[in-house]
């Protein structure tokens, strides 16, 4: 079976490390500076003709640092990988104007791999020539001399990123404040403002994972609004955080106690999240946690006496 690699070279401070930590958060396999003369036995199958992890795509960073580089045997050797093993082997080639890494130089005040004791304008010249035929070569070519980082990895997950694959690792949890808002929360949404199921005395033991405190909690007047507003919130939210990148996101529902009303609401998102194509984890935080009049205070005097509980 063949494996889909992508060679990443080009131009020193053009981007590689940002195009490989990219490839990797899309869940690419990525190996920088290999050596060449390994790249053969790297992309060999295993014992039983298959190779491991196959599915998975392979990221090769190379450059002027890599051991044995050599550009010329560089590309007789991946054409020979194409042709005689049927691997598809795709060079990514990393450009940039001379001024703006000479500026990029400048401002990190690194040396020039190819210039450690000698300007980075001659470093930079050199390796040009070096790379021309790997540049001439390459199927893919992007010039960063006007990209940031961000605009960069932006690109990179717009052109690789796999159909069907989700580099978002999306976790949903229930809270209570009375113990504390959890630390690792990127959204906190607050469901005080729905009916306490703990002032009923027969809801008091359960929790939100029970049906019957789900319906008393979705009864209030407020509800259904609110879970359009949060469902609209977050379907429009999620994509634009996978789309800029972002590898985590969890979201915590509280109430008072941490074991009816933002349980539900929980459970109640998250399932709405895998019908639409994500797969979050789902954590109850204080649902273990004994039921304490005085953590939930008193219940509320403005409602009426069939909301109150």
């Amino acid at each position: 079976m063949s494996k889909d690699v992508l060679l990443v070279t080009g131009m020193s401070g053009a981007g590689k490390s940002t195009v490989l930590n990219t490839l990797e958060d899309l869940g690419w396999e990525v190996l920088d500076n290999f050596p060449v003369r390994l790249i053969d036995r790297l992309l060999a199958p295993a014992g039983d003709g298959r190779h491991e992890d196959a599915d998975r795509p392979l990221a090769i960073g190379i450059g002027a640092q890599t051991r044995d580089f050599d550009p010329a045997r560089l590309v007789q050797r991946i054409g020979r990988l194409r042709e005689d093993d049927g691997h598809n082997i795709g060079t990514l080639f990393l450009d940039c104007s001379n001024t703006e890494l000479e500026r990029r130089y400048s401002e990190t005040r690194r040396r020039h791999p190819l210039a450690l004791d000698r300007p980075a304008a001659d470093g930079i010249l050199r390796e040009r020539t070096l790379l021309a035929p790997v540049r001439s070569w390459a199927n893919r070519l992007i010039d960063t001399s006007n990209l940031s980082a961000n605009e960069l990895a932006a690109q990179i997950r717009s052109t690789f990123s796999r159909e069907g694959h989700s580099p978002l690792t999306l976790s949903v949890m229930s809270f209570g404040f009375a113990r504390g808002i959890p630390r690792d929360a990127d959204l906190v949404l607050d469901m005080r403002f729905l009916r306490n199921p703990h002032w009923d005395e027969k809801l008091r033991p359960r929790t939100g994972l029970d049906a019957d405190v789900g319906a008393y909690v979705a009864a209030d007047t407020a509800y259904a609004d609110a879970m359009a507003a949060i469902d609209t919130l977050l379907l429009t939210l999620l994509p634009r955080y996978r789309a800029e990148g972002k590898s985590y996101v969890t979201i915590a529902f509280g109430c008072t106690g941490g074991r009816h009303r933002s349980v539900h609401v929980a459970e109640r998102v998250a399932a709405l999240l895998r019908a639409n194509g994500f797969s979050p984890t789902v954590a109850h935080r204080d649902l273990g946690a004994a039921p304490q009049d005085q953590l939930e205070g008193s219940p509320s005097t403005r409602r009426r006496p069939a909301d109150a509980g």
